[in-house]
């Protein structure tokens, strides 16, 4: 294994253009900018002090920037492991408390360990138990619950925590006369200057200029006076480096929650990875290299007092607009938080959390997928009835048990459509040799005396019924007429031990009943198993053809020489 393959960042040091030097030291400082209040806002909504999330942007960003396949991938806090961070963390130990926020650290180690371990075993598949609609639902409703749960800064009002939206709206609701007007402008002001920057141009740090905005109206007009509140004191200098302190309960108590935000992050992470990495034909993204990358920068996050952290969408499309080429860009975004940790963090005693709470809602807000809904209403029912259950369940159940409820619905919807392949009866297309589905092709005529049928699927224990059904039935249907029975087996794309007894038992059937079963188009794999399993002696290497074509003509000849009435007689 060569080194570049443990190391990505190797391959890029070595051939490194200096022409990509401009568009790195760009996108590092534009993102790195960026990553100041987006991190302070993401630990708020964790449950954190907010310089928990600017040291989730130091090592944490440098090690995946090492490890990292994609060069455009901006890795740190995001709005739905800092949501799930919360939910989780929040059932064992009371948010604010230092066992909170020991128990978060703890987190990110536990996220690492699994997503290491996930890479190192070459598991990435395992994040396909989540379907697009099931992602979808989700992340829309999670979205709804992290906007929603800013009502109580943008508002200025005392909420209790809670994950279910109508708990929120009832006691936002409830409260509303208590809400301060000073809080709310500044909060919606810097909710119109993020949107406002953004549709002008998306590689200005619309949040950082909500931030300054923020710090000089509570300074100029004394908003914290007013009872707008602010961030206070951010300590400054750079994190001690060690291990959480945890006991084996609690993390049995957290082995759930660190499980869903490993494959939650790490799906969040590979499909923003894949989109950058469309635009860039130069290096290739690795999904179990990419676990590996983040497992370690959890790990390291972990070491330097942060939670957990993934890709990001919004600050990898700015990465990469900004002309980012390498994981240099991620270096520089490091060491300039690096900076900002140093020297930086007084200037920030002044920011209102309704400003905070703003990066939030604009962030989450735009995840709402709407168009996907109306998309799938009206190209695919059944996916949309399973972004819709994973919707309702998230918003009705909890965030953690809607994710569950996703994956299993996934599962479920695939054993259900396995069960129940496309099976078509196919017909010649008059003056062709094509053979088509008499049901799509109006002009394609069945063979007279053959009955033509193409199976779409693997062929296992699970779809067994379903196929004697179907074949049974379209045999009976077809009545005395019928002398030869050709299977399509293009789709066949494997076949497990029940259903290989099961075509014994078909086949002799049929063999019985004076019928001649014939087999076109088995792929290789397939037709090793026939050999095995001593079906080709049982059906006849005659009746073994390439194509359908060939099967029909061979049939004939088999007609026009009497062989198929032998097998009818000794039937």
């Amino acid at each position: 294994m060569q080194t570049s393959t443990i190391i990505p960042s190797l391959g890029w040091i070595k051939n490194y253009n200096r022409e990509w030097l401009k568009g790195d030291i760009s996108a590092g400082l534009t993102v790195g900018v960026m990553l100041i209040p987006q991190g302070m806002a993401y630990a708020m909504l964790a449950g954190l002090p907010p310089i928990h999330g600017l040291y989730a942007v130091t090592l944490p960003l440098a090690i995946y920037a090492i490890l990292g396949t994609s060069r455009q991938l901006a890795v740190g806090p995001v709005a739905m492991v800092s949501l799930l961070t919360a939910t989780g963390v929040g059932a064992i130990a009371e948010v604010g408390t230092e066992a909170f926020l020991a128990l978060a650290i703890a987190l990110s180690l536990i996220v690492g360990v699994i997503q290491l371990a996930l890479g190192l075993f070459r598991l990435g598949f395992l994040v396909n138990l989540l379907s697009h609609p099931v992602v979808s639902g989700f992340t829309s409703a999670a979205a709804l619950i992290i906007g929603l749960s800013q009502l109580k800064h943008l508002l200025g009002i005392n909420l209790e925590r809670s994950h279910h939206i109508h708990e929120i709206l009832l006691a936002a609701v409830e409260r509303l006369s208590e809400m301060n007007v000073y809080t709310f402008l500044v909060g919606v002001l810097g909710i119109v200057l993020i949107i406002a920057v953004k549709k002008i141009n998306k590689a200005i740090p619309g949040p950082l200029l909500a931030v300054i905005f923020g710090i000089f109206a509570v300074i100029f007009f004394n908003l914290e006076g007013q009872g707008v509140k602010i961030v206070g004191d951010v300590p400054g200098g750079l994190p001690t480096l060690s291990f959480p302190a945890f006991t084996w309960a609690q993390i049995q108590s957290l082995i759930p929650t660190a499980l869903t935000i490993s494959l939650v992050g790490f799906m969040e992470s590979i499909a923003v990875a894949k989109a950058v990495q469309k635009k860039h034909k130069d290096y290739e993204v690795v999904p179990n290299q990419e676990l590996i990358a983040l497992g370690a920068a959890n790990l390291a996050g972990a070491v330097v007092q942060a939670y957990p952290v993934t890709g990001g969408f919004s600050r990898t499309a700015v990465n990469d607009q900004a002309g980012a080429k390498t994981g240099l860009a991620s270096l520089i975004s490091a060491a300039l938080i690096v900076l900002t940790l140093l020297f930086l963090t007084p200037l920030f005693y002044s920011l209102p959390k309704a400003i905070l709470a703003s990066v939030i809602m604009v962030a989450v807000f735009g995840l709402i997928d709407w168009r996907e809904a109306r998309h799938l209403w009206h190209v695919h029912r059944s996916d949309f009835w399973m972004l819709a259950i994973t919707f309702f369940a998230t918003l009705s159940l909890g965030i953690e048990q809607g994710i569950g409820v996703g994956v299993l619905l996934s599962i479920a919807v695939h054993i259900y459509r396995s069960m129940r392949p496309h099976l078509a009866v196919l017909g010649n297309i008059p003056g062709t040799e094509a053979y088509r589905n008499v049901n799509r092709f109006t002009d394609a005529a069945e063979v007279a005396d053959t009955l033509i049928v193409r199976f779409d699927g693997q062929l296992y224990f699970a779809n067994l019924s379903y196929f004697q059904a179907q074949l049974n039935q379209l045999v009976t249907a077809r009545g005395k007429a019928l002398r030869t029975i050709i299977i399509n087996a293009e789709g066949i794309s494997s076949i497990d031990s029940s259903a290989m007894h099961e075509i014994h038992n078909f086949v002799e059937t049929q063999h019985a009943r004076g019928l001649n079963v014939v087999f076109a188009g088995l792929i290789g794999p397939v037709r090793d198993l026939f050999k095995k399993d001593d079906l080709i002696s049982l059906i006849g290497r005659e009746n073994f053809y390439l194509s359908v074509p060939e099967a029909v003509a061979g049939t004939s000849r088999q007609v026009e020489r009497g062989e198929i009435h032998a097998i009818q007689a000794n039937a």
